[in-house]
């Protein structure tokens, strides 16, 4: 039997029992409405936490102080710090597989201005931190090599602290003190926004690091180091030679266990969007299970739609119809509901996490493996639970259906 026929039998059927039809593949159009919602939340939240993560910096890697023990017990990481400025320097002069690295020296202060105050994070850093951070400056300039080997009082200001202090006004030239000293601002930095854990990366402070040793923290050892690799495909080799590097400043060539921390942004990324990779997953299982109704409600109509259309079947084999052509006209009815019941809720799925997204400002994004995947598996549904009535109905004798009333 030709296909244009097989699907014409196929859309009368569903035209003649409308509503019927329509409640047959609501369960459909749920479970694929579900899916798509729950995947498309899911991977929106997935790419927004992927999009923060490079926010964080351009192939970065994070040098951290390593951990100490006491009495037998271990104290945690960054315990125990040798970082120093030697270390940062080493890994500058000997890398061949990164493109900048910078000191990090963190501290809290209170920003003071004619205006107010505001108490936010202090950062020393190198020049090229914005590079390796890939951060611009929307107003002013970032401060130089010679700012850092002269431990000037420049400061560049985050744009929460703009907000705060210079509501009004550009403060690149102004003077504000920073604890007891006084800088002058020679930058502001463009708008970063929040880190996945909620952080506002721009309420910050940036300055050499050397002024923030000598003018405010005091400390010697760096609260870390960062660096960033020439390409994303070397981050695993560019990381293994920073570790060796840092084994051969710290003398621990010969053995020993290291006494930092070295970490790459893949596995900063892979441990922030392991969960919600699990919790997308088992969201669509959850709204999968929908499906399955669904195509049981199928089978169900089907079956009812076999006993009906008995003697329908015995008139169609008794001139001439096969077997197969009536398992084969069942099928693709089963099949032409399910498929349309997916298409339906693909839409309504599609449109339903628009809307969520919009009132509760969630990012969404429903990627095209969600939707074919949708379509296939209804219409796998239709397949799987259309097969034992188009069986039933193969398998009916001509004579007792043409008796049957």
């Amino acid at each position: 039997m030709k296909t244009r026929a097989l699907l014409g039998m196929a859309a009368g059927s569903i035209r003649k029992n409308k509503m019927r039809t329509l409640l047959t593949m609501l369960g459909i159009v749920i479970g694929v409405g579900a899916v798509i919602i729950m995947v498309a939340v899911g991977n929106g939240a997935q790419s927004q936490i992927e999009g923060q993560i490079r926010n964080l910096g351009t192939n970065l890697i994070v040098i951290t102080p390593g951990s100490s023990t006491a009495g037998g017990a271990s104290q945690g990481a960054q315990t125990f710090n040798r970082l120093t400025v030697a270390d940062a320097v080493k890994i500058q002069n000997e890398s061949t597989l990164l493109s900048g690295v910078s000191p990090v020296v963190v501290t809290r202060a209170q920003v003071i201005t004619n205006t107010g105050n505001w108490r936010t994070e202090v950062d020393g850093v190198s020049p090229d931190y914005a590079t390796i951070r890939d951060w611009n400056v929307s107003s002013g300039a970032f401060f130089t090599s010679d700012d850092v080997n002269a431990s000037r009082k420049v400061a560049l200001l985050g744009s929460t602290i703009v907000q705060n202090l210079f509501p009004d006004s550009d403060p690149v030239g102004a003077e504000i003190r920073i604890g007891d000293v006084p800088f002058t601002v020679v930058g502001v930095l463009a708008p970063k926004g929040q880190t996945s854990s909620g952080q506002d990366q721009d309420d910050v402070v940036l300055m050499p690091y050397t002024t923030a040793q000598d003018r405010l923290s005091g400390r010697t050892f760096l609260t870390q180091i960062l660096a960033s690799a020439q390409s994303s495909n070397e981050m695993a080799a560019a990381e293994d030679e920073v570790r060796g590097i840092m084994r051969d400043s710290h003398g621990l060539l010969n053995g020993g266990a290291d006494d930092f921390t070295v970490r790459d942004q893949t596995a900063i990324a892979q441990a922030a969007t392991s969960t919600t990779s699990v919790m997308t997953g088992l969201l669509a299982a959850i709204a999968s299970i929908s499906l399955v109704v669904g195509g049981i409600g199928i089978m169900n109509i089907m079956l009812v739609s076999v006993t009906e259309r008995t003697r329908e079947i015995g008139v169609r084999m008794a001139v001439g119809a096969r077997g197969s052509d009536v398992l084969t006209q069942f099928l693709v009815e089963s099949v032409v509901m399910s498929v349309l019941g997916g298409l339906i809720g693909l839409v309504a799925g599609y449109g339903g996490s628009v809307i969520l997204g919009r009132v509760m400002g969630w990012s969404t994004s429903t990627p095209l493996v969600a939707v074919a995947a949708a379509v296939g598996f209804s219409a796998a549904v239709g397949v799987f639970f259309g097969y034992y009535p188009a069986r039933k109905a193969a398998a009916l004798d001509p004579i007792q259906a043409l008796r049957y009333e």
